[in-house]
């Protein structure tokens, strides 16, 4: 009797793999046991870095209202205080964005801050 080797299932699921580690360098891309490996790890930096991303993002937001903030002479942190005293609903991505597009707005929003804090 012939020997089953499920050829077909094999096949489809090597080319998937193969499929994944498009780009790879070296015994990475076309050898089995490597590939899997690689693109297992792979998939776990992707996990992670979309998960990283978030983080940098709002580093890079918090860092720029701080120097918007200190050019109308207020620290981050009283800043932050001041739009939440005031009730305003603009997020960082959004102030800084203000920040950097829209000065003259900014500049409004920082003299809102400074009432709301007095």
């Amino acid at each position: 009797m012939v020997r089953a080797t499920n050829a077909v299932y094999s096949n489809r699921k090597r080319k998937r793999l193969l499929k994944q580690a498009k780009g790879f360098v070296g015994d990475r891309k076309n050898h089995r046991r490597l590939t899997s490996n690689s693109v297992l790890q792979a998939m776990a930096y992707n996990y992670q870095g979309r998960k990283l991303r978030k983080r940098d993002f709002r580093s890079l937001w918090i860092n720029r209202l701080s120097v918007g903030a200190n050019l109308h002479g207020l620290s981050y942190s009283k800043f932050i205080d001041g739009l939440n005293k005031a009730s305003c609903l603009l997020n960082r991505k959004m102030l800084t964005e203000m920040a950097i597009a829209d000065p003259a707005g900014f500049a409004a929003v920082a003299s809102c801050v400074k009432l709301a804090l007095v």
